[in-house]
């Protein structure tokens, strides 16, 4: 990492003195409208310089010090603003066109661009000045509040991706990625993306927008642009980067030793009493309280760390007549909080260039390679964090038997786990390797100038996972010990895809049509292998970390290899029309093509968007209060192919059984056939778009209701025992997105933004096609449940009615003294009133997608200083908090200290909490809405605070600080509200980062 640094370094040296190298001159001109009227108070700007001007009366300008090469930009209210090249030439005369609320802006849609004001379905577009804000590895991360219908469940583990759904879950599989083209390619995956190399995502929410994609479009669409050089531009150096820490928040309290010492006494549990009487002998009694252990560990803040971040950034733009150029480099760096080795480190090299070869003939190169290493965490130690025992110490000089490191162990104190997280932390090193050579090209023919032009795109996408999983041998003493092993995986994903577009765009009188067809072919093969080793020889030395040093006999059904190949065939096309700029058509077929269907390989998705500009017709576009406003619906189908394939003959399985003292393996087949086609989206999209006082204000609303129909759902099938995936049901996400925003220019030195965003979701199966009407999932002690009127994956259980507070309650209630309750014990709901708690009286407790979300921001620019800050929250949603409810299993463990304050002690302590004794009781423990418990919160995504240094002699530069997510409010007892699937059991924490950074550009 030193010497990458230090390289960077050397360069920002280098780059440094060629600052000014240029002679500088004075130039002028004259800012008119369309209609050649002089604007007075436009104002003119050297981009990155400290360099303006403002016209006066009659529209004239003058700027000094500028060089040939740099660029300005002129701004005017209600006007599009304009770059201009500086050239050789010394006077300019600049024509600004109207622009309603910057209407006319360009917006990449599905193999083409649109303008802003012609679209039809619902898109959302964030520029790349917000998404830098964020300080992450995956840019998706920097969306999360900010898009209406988009829900961001971030990750805090080093490296990993968010969880991205675009308006709900439509899908009962694993497979729920969104789409990501970017620069016209796709992936599923961007975490090879700088944040510093965006120059905008728009967000295809649709099925009408999104329906172009087909078959990979099912979980919607992001369109990622990348940042480009411009022609006849000088280059234009520019280094970005920050550093700063990950701080663990809303760390979850555990109870302490005097609190567990009281709850064992409490439980009427012998052991656990003994287990405390152990841990006195051992260690000694506490100086405050002689009844209890005089240790009191606080294991959160044991494996917990400040986590160090680094991102730097360097890149050059630029280009000639013929060419524009965009190249760049990064290197990132994040620690986890996770006090073992947890780190990940990314370093990227990419590359754009267009280049015209004649009048009509363009060609273009983009490319990026990407080289990340990652230390995945041992999450298992969050668990144990969780039940380590306060009356045990991390280290214990009188556990000798422990070796290499004298550990606690809390079966010395005789529990029957060893608890302590410390060994998992300690003797694991768990790296993997990602490497990713990421390619496209294009070529592009103007048949006929401006009208119709062909397109051919090939694009592959290479990458190599090489994962290398060590356990080393320690022992904990009690009998405990684990012998040395290696899982190594090696993984390779190979995607092709070649597109050919052809379009036309013509203007006549009052109409404006776009026609578009193209083609397209995919090639996406894998290759997974993966082996375990046990007993390696010089485990000591990380150069014996292969499997040739392990065991011979160990590899014994622990190797395995698979290949998989799929082929599509896509054809498409669009029309868009325009007439008079009011009334707006946009129509989209695909036919899509999979190897992954053998009864029906074909899918046809067809999508229709229609729009009506009422701000343009005569009884509205005289008014005043009314800048912009249009009526938007549109229908789209979409197919999913997201799953997996039809087995289309027997399927075969390699099994391994035990006959005497010898492991034999063969393969069986069952006569089950899975012949799935398409799952199929159709969606329903009704939208609003206003603009007024003087496109000040903003305001987007859409409805829609998103139904997955043919939905592939796990099919019971008693004859042979199994689940069979088949096409058996259906799924609707249905709800409300709001956005408002109100930008003003209060002055030349002063002006402020703010914007809000609100969106519902109700997720539901409205369809199973089995005679339940349900499928379960999760495991028996944690039922989730899929029932037609329901949310996919809800979780399942009784619903509590208080807490008995005396004897007298219990002797008053059959169902007490049926289930020999006492007070202390949680009283259910007899749903069906038959006076008996069962099975019958489980009910839907509710779904971890949240009911609602919303977003929010501030911006205020007063000269040199810059502030931002953004909020976020949902509600609705509901957690399992499984590390909890685990006491089931192990009742000899820690809890933590919400449970420990707040347990049943006596009448009128509580009505909502069970006594110490009752924790340890299976009627308690059932599943119930005490596990689960509200997801709602509040939270203060981001702050940032700049200063842009301005000065004639020194370079473009700006400094700015950065605090993202430094505040969340929310009931849960757990580290984060946010859980992607809504059981938290091992959960990695979600950390507030604190960053100071530098851009300069020279």
């Amino acid at each position: 990492m030193k010497h990458k640094l230090f390289l960077l370094c050397a360069l920002m040296l280098t780059l440094s003195s060629v600052i000014y190298a240029q002679q500088t001159k004075t130039v002028s001109g004259v800012i008119t409208d369309a209609n050649e009227v002089p604007l007075a108070g436009a104002q003119v700007k050297i981009i990155d310089k400290d360099i303006f001007s403002v016209t006066d009366f009659d529209g004239n300008f003058s700027l000094e010090n500028v060089s040939v090469g740099d660029v300005f930009e002129v701004t005017y209210l209600g006007f599009a603003s304009q770059q201009v090249t500086v050239s050789e030439n010394d006077n300019y005369s600049i024509q600004l066109q109207e622009d309603a609320g910057q209407l006319d802006e360009v917006v990449v849609v599905g193999y083409g661009t649109q303008k802003k004001r012609d679209l039809t379905g619902s898109i959302a577009t964030v520029d790349s000045e917000e998404i830098e804000k964020t300080p992450t590895a995956n840019v998706m991360q920097s969306l999360q509040g900010k898009v209406s219908g988009v829900q961001i469940v971030s990750a805090g583990s080093p490296g990993d991706s968010p969880t991205v759904r675009v308006r709900g879950l439509g899908t009962f599989q694993d497979a729920t990625n969104v789409l990501y083209v970017v620069d016209g390619v796709l992936y599923d995956n961007i975490d090879f993306l700088n944040t510093k190399d965006i120059k905008s995502i728009n967000v295809l929410k649709d099925a009408s927008s999104s329906a172009i994609y087909g078959v990979r479009a099912a979980n919607g669409v992001v369109i990622i642009e990348t940042k480009s050089g411009k022609k006849n531009q000088k280059p234009q150096f520019e280094y970005d980067g920050y550093t700063g820490i990950q701080r663990a928040q809303n760390v979850v309290k555990m109870a302490n030793a005097e609190q567990f010492t009281t709850m064992a006494y409490e439980s009427g549990s012998a052991p656990d009493v003994q287990f405390i009487m152990n841990a006195m002998q051992r260690y000694g009694r506490s100086r405050i309280n002689p009844n209890v252990p005089a240790v009191n560990t606080d294991w959160y803040k044991e494996v917990m760390r400040d986590g160090f971040m680094q991102s730097h950034s360097i890149g050059v733009s630029g280009g000639a007549e013929k060419i524009s150029y965009s190249v760049g480099t990064n290197y990132f760096e994040q620690e986890g909080i996770l006090d073992m080795k947890n780190e990940y480190e990314r370093f990227n090299i990419r590359s754009k260039i267009d280049v015209d070869l004649s009048d009509r003939f363009k060609a273009g190169v983009n490319s990026v390679f990407s080289n990340a290493t990652k230390y995945t965490p041992e999450n298992s130690a969050w668990f144990k964090a969780y039940f380590a025992v306060p009356i045990m110490p991390v280290m214990d000089p009188l556990n000798t038997d422990a070796a290499p490191i004298m550990y606690s162990n809390a079966q010395n104190l005789g529990y029957r786990a060893t608890q302590n997280p410390f060994p998992d932390m300690e003797y694991n090193d768990n790296r993997q390797k990602i490497r990713k050579i990421l390619a496209s090209i294009y070529l592009q023919y103007e048949i006929i100038p401006d009208k119709l032009d062909f397109k051919t795109t090939y694009s592959h996408n290479l990458t190599a996972f090489e994962e290398r999983y060590v356990d080393l041998p320690y022992t904990l003493g009690n009998n405990f010990e684990v012998i040395s092993s290696i899982r190594r995986v090696n993984n390779t994903y190979s995607n092709q895809y070649w597109d050919n577009i052809l379009t036309y765009d013509d203007e006549f009188g009052d109409h404006d049509i776009t026609v578009m067809a193209g083609a397209s072919y995919r090639d996406e093969a894998t290759n997974e292998f993966n082996a375990t080793g046990r007993d390696i020889a010089g485990i000591s030395l990380e150069s014996s970390w292969y499997l040739n040093f392990a065991d011979p006999e160990s590899f014994n059904n622990s190797v395995n290899e698979i290949g998989r190949r799929y082929y599509g065939i896509s054809y498409f096309g669009r029309l868009a029309y325009n007439f008079k700029d009011k009334y707006l058509l946009y129509g989209t077929i695909r036919a899509d093509g999979s190897s992954k269907f053998t009864k029906d390989p074909w899918g046809y998705f067809p999508s229709v968007g229609l729009g009506w500009v009422l701000s343009e017709e005569n009884f509205l576009n005289n008014t005043e209060a009314i800048d912009f406003l249009k009526l938007r619906a549109s229908w789209g189908k979409l197919g999913n192919d997201n799953v997996a394939a039809s087995a289309g003959s027997n399927t075969i399985d390699v099994i391994t059984v035990p006959f005497g003292d010898t492991q034999y393996t063969g393969t069986t087949a069952t006569s089950v056939f899975s012949n799935n086609t398409w799952e199929v989206i159709e969606e329903k999209n009704f939208g609003l778009d206003l603009e007024t006082f003087d496109s000040r204000l903003s305001i987007n609303a859409d409805y829609y209701i998103r139904d997955t129909k043919n939905a592939i759902l796990p099919v019971y099938i008693p004859i042979v025992n199994t689940y069979v995936d088949r096409n058996s049901g259906t799924i609707r996400n249905q709800g409300l997105e709001f956005n408002a925003g109100w930008s003003q220019q209060v002055s030349d030195d002063f002006r402020f933004s703010i914007g809000a965003n609100f969106t519902t979701l109700k997720n539901e199966a409205t369809y199973i096609e089995n005679e339940a009407g349900y499928i379960d999932s999760g495991s028996a002690e944690f039922r989730q449940r899929t029932q037609v009127g329901g949310p996919l994956f809800g979780f399942y259980g009784y619903e509590r009615l208080g807490v008995y507070q005396n004897q007298q309650q219990i002797d008053n209630d059959p169902i007490a003294v049926a289930n020999n309750l006492v007070p202390g014990d949680l009283i259910f709901n007899d749903r069906n009133g038959d006076g008996v708690i069962d099975d019958a009286d489980r009910t839907i407790l509710g779904s971890f997608l949240p009911d609602y979300t919303y977003g929010g921001n501030i911006g205020v620019n007063y000269k040199a200083f810059d502030f931002s800050m953004n909020f976020y929250g949902q509600g609705g949603n509901k957690i399992l908090n499984r590390k909890r409810g685990e006491i089931i299993f192990t009742q000899d463990t820690n809890m933590d200290a919400d449970l420990a304050i707040n347990r049943w002690h006596g009448e009128g302590t509580t009505n909502e909490y069970p006594s110490s004794a009752g924790l340890r009781k299976a009627w308690n423990q059932k599943l119930s809405d005490f596990w689960v418990e509200d997801g709602d919160f509040f939270r203060i995504q981001n702050i940032q605070v700049g200063y842009t240094i301005e000065s004639d002699a020194l370079p473009y530069a700006r400094v700015y600080m950065t605090a993202e997510r430094p505040f969340t409010s929310f009931d849960y007892n757990g580290f984060s509200p946010e859980v992607p699937n809504g059981v938290d059991r091992q959960t990695y924490p979600i950390p507030s980062v604190y960053t100071v950074g530098l851009n300069i550009k020279i």
